[in-house]
């Protein structure tokens, strides 16, 4: 990768960015040797610049940074590394040093906890049991959930309908996982529409 790193005194600015929910996570500073660090040991290390020294995230809370991907900008003077968090970001305990109103990726972060479940059943997990009635069963309670949506867009309030189509969103993304597919592959097929 051709790093400027001249323009701004030897710093490059980082954007951390959750793989997997694409939530910014936080903004740090790499120098030359905290870049060379990082690509070596796939975690991020920044240079702090109020400690005058490199800086490895997590070095004290054990919440690493494991680097999945990383993007230079058309300038090649701006990083984005797209990573796998070990536990929240920001020193205050939040999951993102930056604070919304609202987890807008919250779809892919439960699509994470569905899969989870998946991979390790919980006795008395609504999923388990959705799964262990089978296909036919998930299936009709995505069918159940699309009525019960439009009942509500016909004749109820919104708050109403919000609830339904929550149910049914969660249905059908219980319906991918185990269909073995994923919501970025219906996001690939709406974008490939799109064109």
């Amino acid at each position: 990768m051709n790093i400027d790193f001249n323009k701004s005194d030897g710093l490059v600015p980082v954007i951390i960015q959750d793989e997997q929910t694409l939530e910014v996570l936080m903004l740090g500073y790499m120098n030359q040797e905290a870049y060379d660090k990082t690509v070596q040991e796939n975690i991020v290390t920044f240079y702090s610049r109020s400690k005058n020294r490199l800086w490895t995230k997590g070095e004290t809370s054990q919440n690493y940074l494991h680097v999945k991907s990383m993007h230079i900008d058309c300038d090649n003077d701006t990083l984005l590394i797209k990573v796998k968090a070990d536990g929240p970001t920001c020193h205050t305990g939040s999951r993102s040093c930056f604070q919304t109103e609202y987890n807008q990726n919250f779809l892919m972060e439960l699509e994470n906890i569905i899969g989870d479940r998946f991979d390790n059943p919980q006795e008395g997990s609504y999923i388990n049991k959705l799964r262990k009635k089978g296909l036919k069963k998930i299936t009709q309670k995505v069918g159940e959930e699309g009525v019960e949506v439009v009942i509500a867009a016909l004749h109820e309030t919104d708050v109403e309908l919000i609830d339904e189509s929550s149910d049914l969103l969660f249905h059908l993304m219980v319906l991918l996982r185990e269909k073995g597919l994923s919501l970025a592959t219906i996001a690939k097929n709406l974008e490939s529409r799109h064109k």
